[in-house]
């Protein structure tokens, strides 16, 4: 193939990519521009490269007509190594299938994908996440797309690194202008360098064309580049015979490659049998390629779509509806082309298409829910019915990660076509994902009104969700008596939760203290119910956790996280990742909290869920300050206030509180602590958060206790003392327990609570006490609540309390050294795997949990050996247990 004019610096990076997958150092690379620009020129280049090093090289081309159908790219481009993709796979989950199936072979392997911004969006988040997990893979995925504002933000979401071609120089148009069309007049050389402005394919087919045509082929010179070169191949085209242009055209509208399916389509078009010669022409014409395998493959994506620009409308749906009659075997392809075909809106299709993405959503398979639901959309005819279908395709997408897509339609929904019960899902939802500020008190209002009338209609399976949706909307609002009272009877009214687990979980969440004590008994007979979904249960783990309830909450988050994992729904897992970093947090475990919190931010931010990140990021600094990584504890803290602030959800800064009262703690600043945590408690202050009241009051009272502020701290605790009565929050129980003691100094009380699932509170009292004991001169009886202290706060990973442990100890005549924490050298990323390899799961379980391939788990334990001084899996199971426990 002739040298490609003008562009070696690509092909430098194009060849670093490639070396780089074969040194196990896997990359993405996408290459933009406009049509004609050169793109297909590299592609082909990268190609021949790849296979020239022994690269395997899979491609696939996007097609418009198959936009809409789930995983269709994916299956053409995986075609040669297994077979059609599973339904039942996200795309997440999808991505880890295929980073596994293409780590099976012994070479590297390249994967070329031309005109990507047509491939269907489950193909497509398939192979940007996978893109983004590339380490230690020899993989290289080459992408190509056009220019145009939907690609910026597509591209802005993917995260993936560009290369973006210009126009070629002056000089190097005219060294093609002359290889393509040598000879030409010095006036018509001049004008195709003018009209093609650098735009390679333009000079090639308007050089060519000149050179047949003469000038005449410049002519309407009005018209854009890409317009102009597509009807340089209607030229071509129509030189071809009849069953040839319609064959093309079959092609062109078929969602997929196999020229037999092509043949079978021409067959009912035609009434006859049409020979495989018939693509010949065009074959000679070089217009189109025809493999060892009978896929067809265009030669550039233009003549495609000059094919079905120039087709009439009704020349096009009799093309779909014959590949709807040959593709009866492919119920989902056929419904496709059936809805391709369709003139026009029509209810009764959409029906259809919305009871298939139901079914495909019963069944997990929320990217095929997606697609469908949004074909459905398109072509609703009833407004009211459309509308509910992309409240619909706004829940899919948002599970799914996808929260762009989700803005978008959400944006798009025409709320005066709405029923009054959608009306009030669709309020909801975009409150919800605004980054403004919240509605006040009495909008909250409106919305307890509209879910009634969704009960009232006999909606109560939507006014559930709604419910569900808002319920920690509520929670941190700081909503008024009446407003709670409010939801609270709408919750009622729909039952007791003995129908629907969710109401439970709704109930404890908008009112932790006034519904504690009935909800928490709801929920400890739910923790082990089988059959619950994951979203169910991810939804009671934020109940619990809002009580107070930490150990329930845990249960309830890790196997949620556990499922939403195993089905890819990343959106969904970021929430559950939060909810059981958090419940880990509350219990002063930041050796398990900090792996979950980062990867709840990293999978928040990388679906796009903002305000999930934002509150993994102060689970994180709750979890780095008990550890006593006091200054990213604060970082965390600061960035978060001032969001919160600029969007005036200003209860939420109870939590920067925490992080900061907490970190206070860790340096041994009580005073500051002191003044940081009772902020939560000041209803004159921004950062009053009652709920939160439920969970910090043992930090405040170790707070008093070191400080001397134990005055300032009983008329908190006379104020707790009846909310604990009423609510039964464990977290408050256990807060008071400890307050009581370092108010009247009967510590004895305290410890004999039932404080099994409470170890950090138990170390707690036995510090305090131990410290009062040693200041006593009661030297013997201090140290076995000391010693207790210090391994119970190193095997928890909160550094600072062990230290003030083994201080206290010195000081009564006792040394104790300081375990090595393996852990410690560790990033969080690397504790996750490292855990689970000491659990005895392979590299390719763990990949599978952590959505990375074998070979990069593989690496990263290669990095942890040396860290941690082990050169097995089995020594690392050692070290990692006694890290555990000591």
């Amino acid at each position: 193939m002739a040298e490609i004019v003008g562009r070696d610096d690509q092909i430098t990076t194009l060849d670093a990519l490639l070396d780089h997958a074969i040194d196990r150092r896997g990359g993405a690379l996408v290459l933009r521009g406009e049509a004609g620009i050169g793109k297909s020129a590299l592609l082909e280049h990268a190609a021949r490269a790849g296979r020239a090093r022994g690269m395997r090289v899979l491609r696939v081309t996007g097609v418009q007509a198959e936009v809409q159908i789930a995983y269709a790219g994916l299956d053409l481009l995986l075609r040669p190594l297994r077979p059609a993709a599973s339904d039942t796979s996200s795309p997440y989950r999808m991505a880890v299938e295929v980073l596994d199936l293409l780590g099976e072979p012994d070479g590297a392997v390249l994967l070329v994908i031309e005109d990507a911004h047509w491939l269907d969006a489950a193909t497509w988040e398939t192979l940007t996440f996978l893109c983004r997990r590339l380490e230690s893979d020899r993989i290289a995925v080459l992408m190509a797309v056009r220019e145009g504002e939907d690609i910026d933000r597509r591209l802005a979401a993917a995260g993936l690194p560009e290369l973006r071609l210009e126009p070629l120089s002056p000089a190097d148009s005219a060294m093609l202008l002359d290889r393509t069309a040598p000879g030409l007049a010095p006036a018509l050389h001049g004008r195709v360098l003018d009209e093609a402005a650098g735009n390679p394919l333009g000079i090639v087919e308007l050089g060519s064309a000149v050179a047949r045509s003469g000038g005449s082929a410049l002519l309407p010179s009005s018209l854009p580049l890409s317009v102009r070169v597509e009807r340089t191949f209607d030229g071509l085209v129509a030189d071809l015979p009849p069953d040839t242009r319609r064959l093309l055209l079959v092609a062109a509208l078929l969602d997929g490659d196999s020229l037999d399916e092509i043949l079978a389509a021409m067959r009912v078009l035609t009434g006859a049998e049409v020979p495989a010669d018939a693509v010949q022409p065009a074959v000679t014409a070089r217009l189109v390629t025809v493999d060892e395998h009978y896929d067809l493959r265009f030669r550039h994506p233009l003549l495609r779509s000059a094919l079905r620009q120039q087709a009439a409308a009704g020349e096009r749906r009799r093309v779909h509806q014959a590949l709807a009659e040959v593709l009866s075997g492919s119920p989902g392809r056929r419904l496709w082309h059936r809805a391709s075909a369709a003139p026009g809106p029509d209810e009764a299709l959409a029906r259809e298409l919305t009871d298939l993405a139901l079914g495909a959503t019963q069944q997990q398979t929320v990217a095929v829910a997606a697609a469908t639901v949004n074909r459905a959309i398109q072509l609703s005819q009833d407004p009211a019915a459309r509308g509910r279908r992309q409240i619909m395709a706004c829940t899919l997408m948002r599970e799914q990660g996808d929260s762009q897509s989700a803005q978008r339609i959400l944006e798009d929904v025409d709320v005066s076509a709405l029923r009054p019960a959608d009306q009030a899902r669709l309020a909801m939802m975009r409150e919800s994902f605004s980054s403004k500020a919240w509605s006040g008190a009495e909008q909250l209002l409106a919305y307890a009104d509209l879910i009634d009338t969704m009960r009232r209609d006999d909606n109560a399976g939507f006014a559930i969700d709604a419910l569900a949706e808002i319920a920690l909307r509520i929670y941190y609002s700081n909503a008024p008596a009446h407003v709670i009272d409010r939801f609270t009877d709408v919750a009622l009214a729909l039952g007791d939760g003995g129908d629907d687990p969710r109401l439970s979980g709704v109930l404890l969440t908008i009112a932790p203290a006034g519904r504690g004590a009935d909800g928490l008994d709801r929920l400890r007979q739910l923790v082990h119910r089988t059959g619950l979904s994951p979203g169910v249960r991810c939804d009671l783990s934020i109940a619990a956790w809002a009580a107070g309830a930490f150990e329930i909450a845990g249960a309830f988050a890790l196997s949620s996280a556990a499922e939403l994992r195993a089905q890819g729904r990343i959106g969904a897992l970021a929430v559950a990742l939060n909810a059981g970093a958090g419940a880990h947090a509350g219990l002063g475990d930041a050796r398990t909290a900090l792996p979950l919190a980062a990867e709840c931010i990293a999978l928040a931010q990388e679906t796009g869920q903002l305000m999930w990140a934002l509150g993994g990021g102060l689970i994180a600094a709750l979890a780095e300050a008990l550890s006593g990584d006091v200054a990213a504890a604060r970082r965390r803290a600061d960035v978060a206030e001032q969001i919160f602030t600029a969007a005036r959800r200003l209860p939420m800064l109870a939590l920067v509180q925490r992080a900061r009262g907490v970190a206070a703690l860790a340096e041994g600043h009580a005073d500051d602590a002191f003044r940081q945590l009772i902020r939560v408690y000041d209803p004159a202050d921004s950062a009053h958060l009652p709920h939160q009241r439920l969970h910090l009051l043992g930090f405040l009272a170790e707070a008093a206790v070191l400080g001397g502020f134990l005055d300032e701290l009983r008329p908190v605790v006379a104020e707790m003392e009846p909310i604990a009565a009423r609510s039964q929050s464990p977290a408050l129980l256990v807060g008071l327990g400890y307050a009581r003691a370092v108010l009247t100094g009967d510590y004895e009380t305290a410890l004999a609570q039932d404080l099994t699932g409470w170890p950090f509170d138990r170390a707690r009292l036995q510090l305090t006490y131990g410290s009062a004991l040693r200041r006593s001169f009661k030297l013997t009886e201090s140290r076995p609540l000391l010693r207790a202290a210090a391994d119970t706060f190193d095997s928890l990973g909160a550094t600072p309390w062990a230290d003030r442990a083994r201080a206290e100890l010195r000081a009564t005549g006792e040394t104790r050294r300081k375990p090595m924490d393996a852990l410690a050298v560790l990033t969080p990323q690397e504790q996750q795997i490292a855990r689970l390899t000491a659990e005895g799961l392979s590299n390719r379980e763990i990949g599978t949990r952590l959505f990375l391939s074998p070979r990069t788990i593989s690496t990263h334990l290669y990095r942890i050996y040396p860290k941690i001084n082990v050169s097995s899996r089995a020594e690392l199971a050692r070290v990692i247990t006694s890290s555990d426990v000591v």
